[in-house]
């Protein structure tokens, strides 16, 4: 495994974003893209040059999740781009019509 490329402030200050301002697009991430389509919550809680990683709430167990990206992530401005990737592909997949802009 590679050293991420991401420092502890960037994993720190991306999670909470995700948590803070998407949560309902990071339990349709976890839905779509994470092999849980019955998790009820999800927060994100890590991430590295290859993925993203999620606690999801399926009933009353926790569960960890890995998302991978579509390509190895190296610049913080690629995570964005990436995030907002999987959110449209996460609804393609669950039949659903993403929003505009994010």
């Amino acid at each position: 495994m590679s050293p991420n490329p991401f420092s502890p402030d960037v994993v720190d200050a991306v999670t909470a974003h995700m948590n803070d301002d998407h949560p309902e697009d990071t339990l349709l991430i976890c839905r779509g893209l994470g092999g849980e389509p019955d998790a009820t919550s999800a927060r994100m809680t890590g991430l590295d040059g290859q993925g993203g990683d999620y606690t999801v709430t399926v009933g009353s167990t926790e569960r960890q999740v890995r998302v991978p990206w579509s390509e190895p992530l190296t610049e913080r401005p690629q995570i964005r781009a990436e995030v907002v990737d999987l959110y449209r592909r996460a609804c393609r997949e669950l039949g659903l019509t993403p929003r505009g802009e994010h």
